[in-house]
């Protein structure tokens, strides 16, 4: 099946770029609320669903132990953008479990972010593993296995009882069974699970509805979403795409970012979870489909709040003197 436009670029009128993909928004019991294209091939999900990885965080009774704060329960499900306030706040979730930077497995990288780069290299600095967009995420798998008396070392690997909480919790969410034959290695070095695009929606739906779910595992999802939502900077970073969208309806709406064109949230207060793949990766067009799910998950009920999505999920293109040049814009029918 060949997924179908869902964004274009435009240029002088003219659409310059065509993006296919699919989407899924589905509801507590499964059922498909709205979608297009393949929403049955397998994908993976990157980063966006940090939040299924952090479960344990919280079920293990981890984030109680160290006092962890909901901003930093956020950071835990953040791909964020190396600025100096997500690095401390890394830290010092480390700090706390007597461990330093050079704990951490993600390896290091440059912020993402060309100014938040740029601000680093001004300092005389280089980066480090505390600048990595999965710092957070990686401090919260070390804050658990110290809790669970495990070996730190080594914790990316698919056999350490962390990666093997995080792979259950995945598959009890999106009812797959994830092997060696869907799992690849992500950014950050841990495994990554591909499973069907419709599935991670359902697992949001699961999480903010309590239906097919354990009730505990709920209540941890809920907790983690609601700490997202609250502390959206530390998810994501300054003027980053999902801070722009949580930050159109403040504890309404979850959304979360994944690379090569994922998404994946929720709308608690719907009892939705959705997912979204841009089949060339492409993040520009991601973000436009994104903003445009959402607004058409809230049209009938909501349509105000809809109308604020849609004007999120139109982007003005312009060249290097300012000058209008285009458009990044969804195709979808309402």
């Amino acid at each position: 099946m060949t997924n179908p436009i869902l964004i274009e670029a435009t240029r002088g009128g003219i659409a310059e770029c065509l993006y296919r993909g699919a989407f899924a928004v589905v509801d507590g019991h499964g059922s498909l609320v709205s979608g297009a294209g393949d929403i049955e091939r397998s994908i993976f999900p990157r980063s966006a669903i940090k939040v299924f990885q952090g479960l344990p965080l919280i079920e293990t009774g981890a984030a109680d132990r160290y006092g962890l704060s909901d901003a930093e329960l956020s950071l835990a499900c953040s791909s964020h953008s190396g600025e100096p306030g997500h690095a401390t706040l890394a830290e010092g979730m480390l700090a706390r479990l007597g461990l330093s930077g050079s704990a951490l497995e993600c390896g290091c990288h440059w912020p993402f972010d060309l100014p938040v780069a740029i601000d680093l290299a001004k300092t005389g600095e280089n980066p480090t593993q505390l600048h990595n967009n999965c710092s957070g995420k990686h401090a919260g798998f070390l804050c658990t296995a110290l809790h669970e008396g495990e070996d730190t070392r080594g914790y990316v690997s698919g056999d350490h009882p962390v990666q093997v909480r995080a792979r259950q919790a995945i598959e009890d969410l999106t009812e797959t069974r994830l092997g060696a034959d869907v799992c690849g290695t992500d950014g950050c070095s841990i495994p990554t699970y591909a499973a069907p695009l419709r599935r991670f929606a359902h697992g949001f739906a699961k999480l903010v509805t309590g239906e097919g779910v354990d009730a505990g595992r709920a209540k941890a999802g809920s907790r983690l979403i609601a700490a997202c939502m609250e502390h959206r900077w530390e998810m994501s970073g300054t003027k980053r795409a999902c801070l722009r969208l949580m930050e159109a309806a403040p504890g309404r709406v979850f959304a979360k970012t994944g690379a090569d064109g994922v998404y994946c949230g929720a709308i608690p207060e719907l009892g939705l979870g959705f997912a979204l793949k841009i089949d060339d990766g492409a993040t520009r067009a991601a973000e436009a489909l994104a903003a445009a799910v959402i607004a058409h998950a809230l049209r009938s009920t909501q349509p105000d709040l809809a109308a604020i999505y849609d004007e999120l999920a139109v982007t003005t293109l312009r060249n290097w003197k300012g000058a209008e040049v285009g458009t990044v814009r969804p195709v979808l029918a309402n």
